[in-house]
């Protein structure tokens, strides 16, 4: 007599790796995604197509590196998701032409009405924080340098003003696309009138944590960022960043390339839980590639892969469909939690571990500079989910190396790389106004 329990588990597990095998992308997938995301990189960076690039590949005006000599006190902002952070950096002279840098830090929550109020509302609030970090410090007599790690899209006119493009990862605060953010930090400063800071430079959160690993290694010139959203920077040639005057020279570039696919490139790729995803978001039809990645949009992604599986009995129970129901009911870090537990309990990963774009290397992508013709590069990498995901870090790891076989790729955890590393740039500009007599 057949066994009906063994045939109708194994009917399971066939319409279950029916239903993940879309995700699974082959490497001649990933290798046109790098095509594309080269042709977009190329676009965005010379003038007469920037515009409609969809990776805007932006100028940072970070033109040098740390030379190992930039010594002070310096305060460093973080804004780049839903927690602000403020950070007191004190850089000293280290052995070895290195640096000795102690922090202090703390955590700040942005509440909802903050992040999708008013831009003065969302600016006071960080200028309500960065008072009640000075208080708990005794520091408020003192006017220190203050570097901004502003993690969104930023069209920077200099190392100290960079217009707001448009906001990402659930920020809508009205009155700051369009203006100039370090102006609208240094006006929130002005209204409160308790202290004074010296906003010297702003940055992304990338060049942040670049800067932070050159610090480590002095061949560091990728900055990748993959947490709540993802992103990248480079060091790239200035004859080759056509929208800043000059040859001589690098320049940092932030690539933004969490907007590709913006202009179709992916659609092939998108599967109905990635448009679900899109079409429920605060900004349809934008940062496609980051909510293939990003921690902020993973676990809703994740949700929606297991409702039909619940619902058709492949996964759980049937009532465990009303725990998934609703939106956002699936949080980013259970995923880790699951894979977690899967290493120890084969069994649910042959489940469970493959329903999401991590597993499947969905969209994973090699380093700027490696499609460049490097040698040897290294790369900083920071953000909560390269970090806490039990196994995307060697995943991404063997990926990117596999895709460019022609290079050998260093990889440095950043550690404090968003506030570390601004403090750094703010410590270069600091050095290179007094040189200039400023």
């Amino acid at each position: 007599m057949p066994d009906d329990g063994a045939g109708m588990e194994t009917a399971k597990k066939e319409k279950a790796e029916q239903i993940l095998a879309e995700f699974r992308l082959q490497e001649e997938d990933l290798k046109k995604v790098m095509r594309r995301m080269q042709k977009e990189m190329d676009r965005g960076l010379r003038l007469e197509t920037h515009q409609e690039a969809s990776v805007k590949m932006l100028p940072t005006y970070v033109r040098s590196t740390p030379e190992g000599s930039e010594v002070g006190d310096f305060l460093s902002l973080d804004l780049g998701g839903t927690n602000f952070r403020v950070m007191l950096v004190k850089v000293g002279e280290g052995e070895a032409g290195h640096w000795s840098v102690k922090t202090k830090h703390q955590m700040y929550c942005i509440p909802e009405d903050a992040m999708t109020g008013t831009a003065e509302m969302l600016f006071d609030y960080i200028s309500e924080c960065i008072s009640d970090f000075l208080d708990k410090h005794q520091m408020k007599h003192k006017k220190l340098p203050l570097g901004f790690t502003f993690s969104f899209p930023v069209r920077h006119e200099d190392i100290d003003k960079g217009i707001l493009l448009n906001w990402t990862k659930g920020f809508k605060a009205s009155g700051a696309e369009g203006n100039n953010i370090v102006g609208l930090l240094r006006d929130a400063i002005k209204r409160r009138g308790d202290f004074e800071m010296d906003v010297v430079a702003m940055v992304n959160d990338t060049v942040a944590t670049m800067i932070s690993c050159y610090y480590e290694d002095r061949q560091c010139e990728v900055g990748m960022i993959v947490g709540t959203g993802c992103n990248a920077c480079y060091m790239e040639e200035m004859h080759n960043v056509e929208l800043v005057e000059g040859e001589e020279g690098r320049m940092c570039v932030n690539t933004e390339w969490g907007a590709f696919g913006d202009a179709g490139e992916l659609d092939e790729f998108l599967l109905e839980y990635d448009r679900a995803v899109d079409e429920s978001s605060l900004n349809p039809g934008q940062q496609l590639y980051e909510k293939l990645i990003g921690g902020k949009y993973m676990g809703e992604l994740v949700r929606l892969v297991l409702l039909p599986l619940v619902y058709e009995d492949l996964l759980y129970r049937a009532e465990g469909s009303e725990q998934l129901s609703p939106p956002g009911a699936f949080e980013t870090r259970f995923v880790s939690h699951v894979e977690t537990c899967a290493r120890r309990r084969p069994r649910i990963q042959n489940v469970i571990s493959k329903v999401y774009c991590l597993d499947s290397e969905h969209g994973r992508l090699p380093s700027p500079r490696a499609q460049r013709g490097c040698v040897h590069i290294t790369m900083g990498v920071d953000g909560s989910v390269y970090k806490l995901h039990p196994i995307f870090k060697e995943r991404f790891h063997a990926s990117v190396r596999r895709l460019t076989p022609s290079c050998e790729i260093t990889f440095i955890q950043s550690e404090d790389g968003s506030g570390r590393g601004a403090a750094l740039v703010s410590a270069v500009a600091c050095k290179k106004a007094y040189m200039l007599g400023q």
